[in-house]
């Protein structure tokens, strides 16, 4: 198992499409700390939007949930507000423009914290910008409660 160091750190290491991932998981954590202060809202997310071609963007989430970037920020925007994320780096593969990134990633909700294992797959378009986001997980299974945040999000079959 690979040894758990912090991802800005871990950045270091990189170039290219991997840095951009770091980079971007940095500006999530970011971001992520950011939305508790006042006046934080959809529009903040603009330093993450400059990593991702907005116009193309797709996420599938650990639900199989789909989502564009405009639903993705609409999604994010009250989990950050509530939530606390950090990530430890285990390993980055890029393969031509797909990047793999393994995390450790802690967060807590209301009462709630959880530890989990994830493998975000990054695909990359000709801009050089994330078109396309598959995130996996390992994780106990969830409380109930906390699935409602899905109750809206469309579901692939």
């Amino acid at each position: 198992m690979p040894e758990l160091r912090d991802i800005a750190e871990a950045a270091q290491d990189y170039t290219g499409l991997s840095r951009i991932v770091l980079d971007y998981s940095i500006e999530m954590k970011r971001m992520v700390d950011a939305a508790k202060q006042p006046g934080f809202s959809e529009a903040s997310w603009a330093g993450l939007a400059a990593y991702v071609d907005t116009e193309k963007f797709i996420r599938v989430g650990n639900f199989k949930e789909v989502m564009n970037w405009a639903d993705y920020i609409a999604f994010l925007t009250p989990w950050a507000m509530h939530s606390g994320w950090e990530g430890s780096f285990k390993r980055v593969t890029e393969s031509g423009n797909v990047v793999l990134l393994e995390l450790e990633e802690r967060s807590e909700v209301g009462g709630f914290s959880s530890v989990v294992n994830s493998v975000s797959v990054y695909e990359f378009g000709l801009s050089g910008k994330i078109e396309h986001l598959d995130i996996y997980l390992q994780m106990p299974m969830p409380d109930p409660a906390m699935l409602a945040n899905y109750a809206d999000i469309k579901i692939s079959e």
